[in-house]
């Protein structure tokens, strides 16, 4: 017998119907913000390359990628916060400057460094000093002491060995006439600035001349002689604007061995090196 229509269960389906298709969503926006947002640092850094000397592309490189160290002395360790020293000779660095060997004797391996460095507050010291010196020549903070002509051929940097002042030829703007070690007047403003800088501090000086590549291979090559009387020039262009002949360390020619640029015959090449030395090199 059938069960009576009014007792049957009633089941309702309730379909979603979607008309259009929907929302698609954003997400294209957001991909072309970052599009647009990609050209305009490229547009920027073009016109950076463009409208910018080869001194403030050096700052802006250093700002975002700082080289100057706050200590010499780096605490390493097996753990967090080892203390262990990358000098001591149970760190042997790949850079060879932490151990005497890797099988040293007792008297004669490197103790490392406590932490208690004088030293390392000494270079921390001395590194504050060449910075203000920097400050001081191109004007980092305020007014620069070299014309505006001749800031275009001056980089400095802080090494292990000193304040490094570099000063270099371009195009159409030598430092000497051709082929001789005669300063030209651009180098003698230059000279006369930089040892105004230099009577401020009592570090000793060195000087080192580099020469570009000749474009013939010549049986008596002259690079090496021309670097050094170049060098040596520029020793006596300080010395006459008032650096003490004493300061004077060394004078070197280094011939065309060390070229900035990958074209070794370019003027860029031809370059000065004025180094205010450390107290304990």
């Amino acid at each position: 017998m059938s069960e009576p229509a009014n007792v049957r269960p009633i089941i309702i389906k309730r379909k979603k119907v979607i008309s259009g298709g929907g929302h698609h969503g954003g997400a294209w926006k957001v991909a072309y913000a970052d599009f647009v947002t990609a050209m305009m640092a490229f547009f920027m850094l073009m016109w950076l390359l463009n409208a910018t000397t080869e001194q403030q592309r050096k700052g802006l490189a250093d700002y975002f990628s700082p080289t100057i160290p706050i200590n010499r002395v780096s605490g390493g360790g097996n753990g967090a916060f080892g203390g262990e020293s990358i000098f001591s000779e149970m760190t042997l660095p790949k850079n060879g400057t932490g151990a005497s060997s890797k099988h040293p004797t007792e008297e004669n391996q490197a103790k490392g460094n406590t932490g208690n460095d004088p030293d390392g507050a000494s270079t921390a010291e001395q590194d504050e000093v060449f910075e203000s010196l920097d400050a001081m020549l191109l004007g980092h903070g305020g007014e620069s002491a070299v014309m505006e002509n001749a800031l275009k051929h001056i980089i400095t940097r802080v090494t292990d060995e000193g304040l490094i002042i570099e000063i270099f030829a371009l195009a159409g703007a030598p430092l000497f006439v051709s082929e001789t070690d005669m300063p030209t007047p651009l180098l003698s403003d230059i000279a006369m600035v930089i040892a105004d800088v230099s009577k401020t501090v009592i570090n000793s000086v060195a000087v080192g001349g580099h020469v570009r590549t000749r474009p013939v291979i010549l049986i008596n090559n002259p690079v090496w002689e021309l670097s050094a009387q170049r060098a040596s020039r520029m020793r006596v262009l300080l010395e006459e604007k008032g650096i003490n002949k004493s300061r004077m360390q060394r004078v070197t020619g280094h011939a065309d061995r060390e070229p900035v640029l990958s074209n070794t015959m370019a003027e860029r090449n031809n370059r000065l090196e004025i180094v205010l030395l450390r107290d304990d090199i």
